[in-house]
């Protein structure tokens, strides 16, 4: 049987760059070579796409604080055909040569790649990929927007203000008012807890927000929930399936960046959960339900709060979650009996079978 091609696509313009380059090695390393060929194409930090071997693609892979995209690869670009092809590009022009892709799967985090960008050109060069579409990736992005989906839906969600750059800025006093102290304050398009803070004055308040309006436009400012911090993975299209939910327990004030990628000791992953039957089946139950309420397919985290009195409060989605080994969402598939590399294949045949589906539709009268 012929071999599917699979284009491991990583990296990307966002501040959660270095995370898909682990998540990409580990896919990689995990592919099954007698079903599929990987083809590693990584992007740059200023938006080149590269195609290299495994060997030498990546620079101090194995080290989290220094791994980095070998720049000295080929530059390839995406060539839209009756399926996509990669071509090598001389002076900017594509050679005579080509790769066919048939499959993408698109290991971007964050901004330029998780957010519906990359999905809707790949719809354009007609390749399947793993996971979310172009609506789903957007909202699910999106965090303001998100919470507000969750709220039409019916979802318990906490309190939220969301504020723009070019706005201005609300009195502390008002916001303290409505959402409390301490306030998390992040990018509304961003993730991996990169440029969040967790504030409890007037001048870090100020701090914050100036720092998250680096990475975005638009800032959001969530209520602090005391409780548990879960996590529940969900695959699957039409009928998507949650799995049991897994409980990070951090050392650090939150659950920052380097607490989940720099610091060994950042945080213990407790998977399962020590939970109770019924919170169990509340968390899967709300899981999917976020899934659904913002149209995902293939894969999706749900990280909720689970409050001292045992109400569970959704905080997010993540339509493409960390995917390294070690990673919440493989994990808690793995303790559900489904292994790393078996994630892989149900996911790249998820996406396939989504694709054979909509080639189906009319696109004219």
């Amino acid at each position: 049987m012929k071999k599917i091609n699979v284009g491991i696509l990583f990296g990307g313009k966002s501040a959660e760059h270095e995370v898909s380059l682990q998540s990409a090695k580990n896919v990689f390393d995990a592919l099954d070579r007698e079903k599929y060929n990987p083809v590693l194409i990584g992007i740059a930090k200023d938006g080149r796409w590269l195609k290299g071997d495994a060997s030498g693609f990546l620079l101090h892979a194995e080290n989290p604080r220094l791994i980095a995209l070998n720049h000295s690869s080929d530059w390839v670009a995406l060539v839209p055909e009756s399926g996509g092809k990669i071509s090598n590009l001389s002076i900017g022009e594509p050679q005579p040569t080509a790769q066919t892709i048939d499959v993408v799967f698109p290991i971007l985090h964050g901004p330029f790649g998780e957010d519906g960008t990359v999905q809707g050109l790949l719809k354009l060069a007609n390749i399947p990929f793993v996971g979310t579409g172009v609506l789903a990736s957007a909202v699910g992005m999106d965090k303001d927007v998100m919470k507000r989906l969750f709220r039409d839906a019916g979802l318990p969600i906490g309190k939220f203000k969301s504020l723009k750059s070019h706005e201005k800025t609300p009195p502390f006093k008002e916001i303290t008012e409505a959402l409390g102290l301490p306030i998390f304050i992040k990018p509304a398009n961003m993730g991996s807890s990169v440029g969040v803070s967790k504030i409890h004055n007037e001048e870090e308040y100020h701090a914050a927000l100036a720092e998250a309006f680096k990475f975005d436009t638009k800032a959001i400012l969530e209520e602090f929930i005391p409780g548990r911090e879960l996590e529940c993975s969900v695959l699957g299209n039409e009928e998507p399936e949650a799995s049991l939910p897994g409980e990070v327990i951090s050392t650090h004030e939150f659950y920052s960046y380097d607490a989940k990628y720099i610091d060994e000791k950042g945080a213990t992953l407790e998977i399962p959960a020590r939970l109770p039957p019924e919170t169990i089946r509340q968390i899967q139950e709300l899981a999917i339900k976020a899934f659904k309420a913002l149209e995902c397919e293939g894969l999706s985290r749900v990280d909720f709060f689970l409050k001292p009195n045992g109400e569970a409060i959704i905080n997010e989605i993540n339509t493409m979650p960390g995917f390294t080994k070690i990673s919440m969402y493989p994990k808690l598939w793995e303790a559900g009996g489904i292994s790393y590399s078996k994630l892989i294949d149900t996911l790249i045949q998820l996406a396939i079978k989504r694709f054979e589906k909509e080639k189906s539709l009319k696109t004219s009268i």
